[in-house]
């Protein structure tokens, strides 16, 4: 199964690449360009760049996954069934998985129609601003609806982060409300990473490629297909948008940004980082008791820190905005990329930074899930000793009001 989920990833990248060059010739027809924001964003100036080439991201991971579900639908599940001693096109590695295929196509085309749903949002959002509230009033709808309705169904298609919290609660009200703001969260950083060339779409491939890790090292193969689609689907993308002279031939626009933002958060959540070791920790509501792989609960914060560079970026800039006394969903050029040209890095080395960054707290989310206690407390230091370097190397290096031109 590693090996077809690999061959996955040039499968989208081609798909991207096909997808992407046929939307920016569609747009250019029809005059689909970036343009101007709501009233009060501060952007750079529009450029006469497409901004709709979300739908090639989207077009890439989701035409497999609807291709995939329609092959596998109509087999005959039984271990006994003549197409698995017959000659035939169906991967051998994936006869043992049909009935689990077969058993996810629902929360897939969920999955599927909570996408096609931002991905409207987006394009609707990019051709005519949205005021900011609607905007994250109408993301809500996925983020709540896949918790809710994967609990209602029960089974290996539920949902929700935080599940051993349930008989703390008096219910999954908690679990489902925290995994709807995680779904918002990140989805949200994403959005906000989309606003220099080739950002969004390079902090995606790194967090879907660290991941990817995680599913084959936990033999998660649904988790690890859908990856491998988007992490190829971006680096596809990425050929016509990332960082060159003369700038970027198209943008992905929220309509792109915003899907990937929430696959990347649907991926984490239904990604299983414990196994079979017994532990205990200690939550505000009592004591909660599950099982860990070769590391501890701590390793449920893995996301957290692949994570942490797009979430640091959308953080800090919501508190710049607010202690302006600005909305913080109106955009501006306060984000972590502006703010290292700010300090002298060219926009691609600002972008390649931002990629690196990613890349370097990655690597320390794969080895936590695998870490001892006092080994996930050092990785755990080591994050949040980066993102304080950052912190300190901006406000050391911020011009103020008395600094000479």
């Amino acid at each position: 199964m590693v090996w077809l989920c690999l061959g996955l990833i040039p499968l989208a990248a081609l798909l991207a690449v096909a997808f992407t060059a046929l939307v920016i010739r569609v747009s250019r027809r029809i005059g689909a360009l970036d343009g101007a924001g709501v009233p009060g964003q501060v952007k750079a100036a529009p450029r006469l760049v497409p901004n709709t080439g979300g739908l090639a991201i989207v077009l890439a991971i989701m035409l497999p996954i609807l291709a995939g579900l329609w092959f596998y639908h109509g087999l005959d599940a039984s271990p006994n069934a003549d197409w698995r001693n017959d000659f035939s096109f169906i991967p051998a590695d994936t006869h043992e998985h049909v009935e689990g295929i077969q058993r996810m196509t629902p929360l897939a085309v969920h999955l599927v129609l909570c996408l096609v749903w931002l991905h409207v949002l987006g394009l609707v959002d990019d051709r005519r601003p949205l005021g900011p509230w609607i905007k994250l009033l109408l993301m809500a709808v996925p983020a709540f609806a896949v918790p809710i309705v994967t609990h209602l169904w029960g089974g290996p298609a539920e949902t929700r982060l935080m599940t051993l919290l349930d008989s703390r609660v008096g219910g999954p009200w908690l679990s489902i409300l925290l995994t709807a703001l995680w779904f918002l969260a990140v989805t949200n950083a994403m959005n906000f990473m989309d606003n220099m060339d080739g950002l969004a779409a390079g902090v995606a491939a790194v967090a879907a490629a660290l991941f990817l890790i995680a599913a084959f090292i936990n033999e998660q193969w649904f988790v690890a297909t859908v990856l491998a689609l988007v992490l190829g689907a971006c680096v596809g993308f990425l050929v016509f948008n990332a960082p060159r002279r003369g700038g970027a031939r198209v943008f992905m626009g929220d309509g792109g940004s915003l899907v990937l933002g929430f696959l990347l958060a649907f991926l984490t959540v239904r990604t299983t980082y414990l196994g079979a070791t017994p532990f205990t920790f200690y939550t505000p509501f009592g004591v909660a008791q599950g099982t860990s792989a070769d590391g501890g609960w701590y390793s449920v914060l893995m996301p957290l820190v692949v994570l942490a560079v797009p979430l640091y970026d959308a953080a800090s800039v919501i508190t710049i905005r607010l202690a302006q006394g600005r909305s913080p969903f109106v955009g501006d050029l306060q984000h972590l990329s502006h703010r290292l040209v700010q300090r002298g890095l060219s926009k691609p080395a600002a972008v390649f930074t931002i990629w690196g960054l990613t890349g370097v707290t990655g690597i320390s989310g794969i080895l936590l899930t695998r870490a001892q206690g006092w080994q996930a407390a050092l990785l755990g230091l080591q994050v949040f000793a980066i993102l304080a370097v950052i912190a300190a190397f901006e406000y050391a290096s911020a011009k103020r009001p008395t600094d000479s031109p």
